[in-house]
């Protein structure tokens, strides 16, 4: 039993002892049951929530309106709410009524049925009182009760339902999967942050191609990533792209990416040929011209609009803009080469060509010239300590200016092609290079 687990029955324990009913509820009793490990334990209870704060050294009252406790055990914080049944979503995400309520009357409340169990560790016992443990033997999601009504209660939930089926490779049931489609637009009455979050839950997820398909097919895409849903029927030249349009590309690319190292880094992966359907030209052959700096800033309009911090929107930008620097890598100058190299994510720059390349002619030529000169060029090699700076220019008698640029750089290309190896060789180099602005 893990440390969090132990803490969890002890709260359960505290409760029954001083006389009120206590379960696990929700996703940790489902991962139990499927053999996961849980990443939390939330706990259900008839104990009112100044019932709990008594029981409890170390509490904070987070959801007084909802019953809802966190019970602090260092390093851990459990959530303990009181039993309750919900009414009336006028804002399509918070309950107008709250009332609370028996074991029973709480699980109807609850979104899908695999969610929707209680456990007692104590006495051994499953609470299932809408065939959850049924459905994930047979590797469904389903709603509790009726599935349009579920879903308005909370338009995330159709989103939710894509990552739990992607994620746990189940089937969405036939009338959860037709309310979800019917009512596919309405998630436009969620704030873009919580879409965002839930996305990239989606696409860090193990089964993201998956995600993303079933995106499309609920309709849900087309209104949370119309960039994306606009890749479909996209031509690309059969040489390249056997493997068909842009929009099957970015899934395959999803789906060779595995486990993605980061959520980020899977919305680079989806988004780096998001630039090719408004570059899209067919002459003597199909075109993208410029579609990596087109898709970089339609990566910034997507990250914004799902409120990703300033880093990762950067970090976004800067793998679809660069992209394509890979095509001429084998041809580039040692300097330029080098530079390429020391990006601070090349890791990540080298991993995306690599699904790029298998998701489409299958040729890792330039990425194994990559991992080549990493593997043989030291990190002195590839970013050594600068020659000369700007103080050291204006030793030698420059005037500051734009003009520093431009000699820092051509005095570091000539470092890094080994033609400059000491202080004494720069100088002699700029004063040979850049005579006229000396002064006298």
């Amino acid at each position: 039993m893990s440390d969090l687990e132990e803490k969890a029955v002890w709260i359960v324990t505290m409760l029954k002892q001083h006389g009120y009913q206590a379960m696990f509820a929700g996703g940790c009793v489902r991962d139990r049951l499927m053999g996961r490990e849980p990443a939390d334990y939330d706990i259900a209870t008839n104990a009112l929530p100044k019932e709990v704060t008594a029981v409890f050294p170390k509490t904070v009252q987070v959801g007084a309106q909802f019953g809802v406790v966190r019970v602090i055990i260092t390093p851990h914080v459990f959530e303990v709410a009181t039993f309750r049944t919900e009414k009336g979503y006028a804002d399509h995400r918070h309950p107008d009524v709250v009332q609370y309520a028996d074991a029973r009357g709480d699980v109807f409340r609850r979104d899908f049925t695999i969610n929707a169990m209680l456990y007692d560790p104590v006495e051994d016992k499953l609470l299932d009182f809408v065939g959850g443990q049924k459905d994930i033997q047979a590797g469904v999601i389903r709603t509790v009760g009726d599935p349009a009504q579920r879903l308005s209660e909370d338009y995330l939930r159709m989103i939710r339902a894509v990552r739990f089926a992607a994620g746990f490779r189940y089937e969405i049931e036939d009338a959860t999967l037709r309310a979800i489609r019917e009512n596919a637009e309405k998630i436009n009455h969620v704030s873009k942050e919580r879409i965002g979050t839930e996305l990239l839950k989606i696409l860090g997820g193990p089964n993201a191609g998956l995600g993303l398909r079933l995106l499309s097919d609920t309709g849900l895409l087309a209104h949370i990533l119309p960039e994306v849903e606009a890749m479909k029927g996209v031509e690309q030249p059969e040489n390249f792209h056997p493997e068909g349009d842009v929009f099957e590309h970015a899934l395959l690319c999803l789906e060779i990416m595995g486990k993605a190292r980061s959520p980020e880094f899977a919305l680079a992966v989806l988004l780096h040929d998001a630039g090719k359907p408004p570059t899209f030209t067919k002459t003597d052959r199909i075109r993208f011209s410029r579609h990596e700096k087109v898709g970089a800033e339609i990566a910034g309009r997507i990250g914004r609009r799902l409120c990703l911090s300033k880093e990762h929107l950067h970090y976004v930008q800067h793998m679809v803009k660069d992209h394509m620097k890979f095509l001429p890598v084998q041809d580039m100058r040692e300097s330029t080469l080098k530079k390429f190299l020391r990006d601070p994510v090349f890791d990540d720059m080298l991993e995306l060509h690599r699904i790029d390349c298998l998701a489409s002619h299958g040729i890792l030529e330039t990425w194994e010239f990559c991992k080549q000169n990493l593997d043989e060029l030291a990190d002195e090699e590839i970013a050594p300590p600068r020659l000369l700076n700007g103080a050291d220019l204006i030793e030698l008698g420059y005037e500051p200016g734009p003009i520093f640029k431009q000699i820092l750089s051509r005095v570091e290309d000539a470092q890094l092609e080994a033609r400059l190896k000491t202080r004494e060789d720069a100088i002699e180099f700029v004063r040979k290079e850049f005579p006229q602005r000396a002064h006298d």
